[in-house]
């Protein structure tokens, strides 16, 4: 068996490398840190000093955009990786013990989808305004429940499987299960949803800076940098079209890496 990487896959791969690239390199590239100001030399063009310019303060967009993109990425990435595990871990023990114990965790993860998950992290972010950790902790809660339903009835099926059985009827314990049996089927599935939910988690942040809820000034922050540059759109239209850009290809990127996590060919 061997896995396929179809070109979606890898144009995605590519788009990943030359964001993470970005978003580290920036600092260094830049003349000036991201929220350095010059307000001699606001909303210049691009240039060899600049290469994307300078915003309505001076700060140097290529630093800013730079800063914005690692905190975009990597506060999704966190908010997947910490509700993607425990998701995960319950999903399998609903499906391994059933009865009482799916009925609790599965009422549980009702209660958190009868609130939109929108709504949830504008609720905590109401106790914090334009601290990190309430986007970080509402993304967490909204997004484990995607990964509970889908691995509780994915190992369902895959633990009344013939092979399953089979390995329990020679003594094989509920780790050996798990691991040789059930998590290479699973893995596949979880890697795509991580990846859409990493796509979903930096659209949200963007939106919440967008409307002023989430990272405050002078924080570089696509959403907040959208709303902070939409007014100079006219007078220079390169700066909206920065973070529009970034915000752009991080969600393309997400999404086809998403699109190819599981493709497969056997051969």
């Amino acid at each position: 068996m061997t896995r396929f990487r179809s070109p979606q896959h890898l144009c995605g791969l590519t788009l990943l490398v030359l964001l993470v690239v970005f978003a580290l390199a920036g600092p260094w590239v830049a003349s000036r840190a991201p929220f350095e100001q010059n307000l001699y030399g606001i909303l210049q063009a691009p240039s060899l000093h600049e290469p994307l310019g300078t915003d309505h303060l001076g700060r140097s967009m290529l630093a800013r955009l730079a800063s914005a993109s690692r905190l975009s990425l990597g506060l999704a990435v966190l908010s997947v990786m910490t509700a993607a595990i425990p998701g995960t871990l319950l999903g399998l023990l609903a499906a391994w013990r059933g009865g009482w114990t799916a009925r609790i965790i599965g009422a549980g993860a009702d209660a958190v989808l009868a609130l939109p998950g929108l709504l949830l992290v504008l609720l905590l972010s109401a106790f914090a305004p334009g601290a990190f950790w309430p986007l970080y902790v509402g993304l967490s809660l909204v997004l484990w429940v995607e990964y509970f339903r889908v691995t509780r009835a994915s190992a369902a099926v895959l633990l009344a499987s013939e092979h399953v059985e089979a390995a329990r009827l020679l003594g094989f314990g509920p780790l050996h299960v798990l691991r040789h049996h059930v998590l290479p089927e699973l893995l596949p599935l979880l890697a795509t949803l991580m990846t859409f939910g990493a796509s979903a988690a930096v659209l949200a942040l963007a939106a919440m800076g967008f409307v002023g809820l989430g990272a405050q000034p002078p924080a570089a922050e696509l959403g907040l940098m959208m709303t902070e540059l939409l007014p100079y759109a006219a007078e220079a239209p390169w700066i909206i079209a920065c973070p529009i850009v970034v915000l752009t290809l991080a969600t393309l990127t997400l999404v086809l890496l998403g699109g190819g996590a599981d493709r497969k060919r056997f051969a």
